[in-house]
């Protein structure tokens, strides 16, 4: 047996005892990483932890304990009054608002992730306070990250048109954008209908005395984990029943267990420096390239130091568990990587004879790695692989670098992929091992079924 296939069923043993054990996968994975990268793929300990994704552990680490902060203090109950001002009401809309808001910031220039980290925490916040599915706004946020993700300024966009023309193929930057667009805009669309968007819209506009008391958005007191909202089914009707009860009942008990809470909408000294903190995040991740996770940290740090008594137990609300889970299975990736597993895989795919079926293998291999691993460096790798059969003049190479490219990227949703781990550990007062199991379920009926679809709609007629 072939030390790449090795490396495959042991991944999928880590996946069957995380399932029927309830064991973390990431203490599992950095334990199937220690044992192939020294017993199979002859690594050191260096070469083991040349996979840990340290950058994206300090993403997860400094956006949350920004936004545990921010949620104590009140800043993510004046965002979230906010928005339902902006929107009239409509908390409807609220979900699109989001979806607009990640595809602008990423079609000018940020980074997905980036982007992610900067809306995800507020719009999964505002989820919670309105009993909306975190599922749902989660997937709006991520799914509008991508559907920007590939103007021609975006970071996306300049990288695979980058290699297209490295690789001497032919290429059209508006038919990449408009395939990601347009393929995440639909997704968004199903996803909105069938995770309770509908009920949403039934609610008509509102008012924030008609609705629950937040409840679930200080860091310090949420409801039981499990409760309403926190999964895809029956939200909306979880939120209407509420609005239906005795409305001013939970007020009350609001203000006793968090009397240090200013009320909603307030603009106290500590809301307003957090603000100008989240302002900051956004102006030094966009417009100076500096690194999301270290911004936050250093941010959340000088916020402790002004006000530690709406901080003190910030540091507890980080998403430990999920930081361990995504760092241990990119880990394991890590070193599937690095004993090459993938390209081994991929230059499988590549030598078959039969175009077609090469390419639609292609964006699925795109699709399940980029669950687990870089977007980018999935597209890189798998692009000049397909340049052979795209030679021979059976497949256009436009929509086949347009296929990859969407194959690659709309799967992020998965939490394993660094869009769908900022979801994960973003969103507050949820059963999060069941959350989890919704975006990983979420994440596997996307990789199943969009690299088909792209394949069937533009690989097969051929454009290009």
């Amino acid at each position: 047996m072939s030390p790449e296939l090795i490396s495959v069923l042991v991944l999928a043993v880590v996946f069957v005892i995380a399932t029927t054990r309830s064991v973390n996968m990431g203490a599992l994975a950095f334990a199937a990483a220690f044992g192939v990268g020294t017993l199979v793929a002859d690594l050191d300990a260096d070469g083991v932890f040349a996979g840990f994704p340290g950058d994206l552990f300090v993403v997860l680490v400094g956006v949350t304990y920004l936004f545990a902060i921010a949620r104590a203090n009140g800043t993510t109950d004046w965002l979230v009054h906010a928005a339902v001002r902006m929107v009239r009401g409509r908390v409807a809309l609220i979900p699109w608002v989001m979806f607009a808001l990640t595809g602008a910031l990423t079609a000018i220039g940020a980074v997905s992730p980036a982007a992610v980290a900067i809306v995800a925490p507020i719009a999964l916040s505002f989820a919670a306070r309105y009993r909306i599915s975190p599922l749902l706004m989660g997937a709006m946020v991520v799914h509008g990250a991508q559907a920007g993700g590939f103007s021609p300024i975006s970071i996306y966009g300049s990288i695979v048109n980058g290699i297209v023309e490295r690789e001497k193929l032919p290429g059209s930057e508006l038919t990449l954008f408009l395939a990601s667009l347009l393929v995440n805009l639909v997704i968004a669309a199903v996803v909105f209908v069938v995770c309770g968007g509908l009920k949403l819209w039934r609610r008509g506009a509102v008012t924030g005395e008609a609705l629950p008391a937040p409840g679930g958005t200080g860091a310090d007191d949420g409801p039981a984990t499990g409760g309403p909202g926190t999964g895809g089914t029956g939200t909306g009707g979880a939120g209407a029943e509420a609005g239906t009860r005795t409305a001013p009942a939970p007020a009350p008990t609001a203000v006793a267990t968090r009397p240090e809470a200013p009320p909603a909408g307030a603009l106290t000294a500590p809301v307003v420096a957090t603000l100008v903190s989240l302002v900051a995040l956004v102006v030094a991740v966009l417009g100076f390239d500096l690194d999301a996770g270290l911004t936050a940290i250093t941010l959340a740090v000088v916020l402790s130091a002004a006000w530690p008594e709406d901080s003190r137990r910030a540091v507890g609300q980080i998403a430990w568990p999920t930081v361990l889970l995504i760092c241990g299975v990119l880990t394991y990736v890590g070193v599937l990587d690095e004993m090459g597993t993938i390209t081994w895989a991929g230059e499988g795919v590549g030598g078959i004879g039969v175009p077609l079926l090469a390419a639609v293998l292609l964006c699925y291999i795109g699709a399940i790695v980029s669950a687990f691993a870089s977007s980018v460096g999935i597209m890189g790798a798998l692009i000049p692989l397909a340049v052979p059969f795209l030679a021979q003049g059976e497949i256009g190479a436009v929509g086949m670098v347009a296929a990859l490219a969407v194959s690659a990227t709309v799967v992020d949703v998965s939490p394993f992929s660094t869009n769908g781990a900022l979801v994960l550990a973003a969103a507050p007062d949820v059963d999060r091992e069941r959350f989890f199991r919704q975006l990983m379920a979420y994440g596997g009926i996307v990789v199943a079924a969009v690299p088909a679809a792209v394949w069937l709609v533009m690989v097969v007629p051929g454009w290009g």
